[in-house]
């Protein structure tokens, strides 16, 4: 304890990167699964490929995908783009299937009766559709946002600072007040990201609270 006492400017710098580390790549994933998503759901030819194909993508390891990313977009081993583009890629690998889950999910009654209303295509998906798949989506999201602050840890190991710098360093010293210190910061910052999701979800799925107020 006395440890992290005297070292919370350095822990809340670190943490402050490992939340631009693993959060951005959350709604950049989130951005590209959506329409990815869709897709797989209108053409059904293209639904196995698109959720298998996305899916293997997490077997990469990620020490690899990160040393690989410099290679691809030319940038230098310690630039932190690295890991946004890695981890936006693991999330992209988690959420597709989420989201075809989600759109999936919608009764086809609602849908028909949407149709039926005079929604265009485009309008039914954003405001029927979607709407109606978000707790699906959330719940991958979720999964999603723990993945996310776990594996950008490793990044350390290529010299890309964040919260894994102190359970490195902490090892490599037996210095055990620096490894709790990134455990608990890693834990924590996980615990706020699935918050954050769950509030969301409850903000943008109205019904269900009515719902839950009728039955209750």
């Amino acid at each position: 304890m006395e440890w992290i006492l005297d070292h919370l400017d350095d822990i809340t710098s670190l943490g402050l990167q490992h939340v631009w580390l693993s959060g951005l790549p959350l709604v950049l994933g989130l951005v590209i699964s959506i329409p990815v998503g869709w897709l797989a759901t209108r053409a059904r030819w293209l639904r196995g490929v698109l959720i298998t194909g996305s899916g293997l993508l997490y077997t990469i390891p990620s020490l690899a995908l990160f040393v690989l990313m410099p290679l691809v977009l030319g940038t230098s081993i310690l630039d932190p783009l690295n890991v946004v583009v890695a981890m936006t890629i693991y999330t992209i690998a988690l959420l597709v299937r989420s989201v075809v889950d989600g759109l999936t999910s919608v009764p086809d009654e609602v849908a028909r009766s949407a149709t039926a209303m005079g929604y265009t295509s485009v309008r039914r998906f954003f405001g029927v559709d979607l709407p109606l798949a978000v707790p699906v989506i959330a719940a991958g999201l979720r999964v999603a946002a723990v993945s996310s602050v776990s594996m950008v840890s490793i990044a350390s190991l290529i010299g890309v600072d964040q919260l894994g710098d102190l359970l490195i360093d902490g090892f490599n010293r037996e210095i055990p007040g620096e490894l709790v210190a990134g455990i608990l910061a890693s834990v924590l910052l996980a615990v706020v990201f699935d918050l954050l999701i769950r509030l969301a979800e409850h903000t943008l799925t109205p019904w269900r609270r009515a719902q839950q107020g009728s039955s209750a």
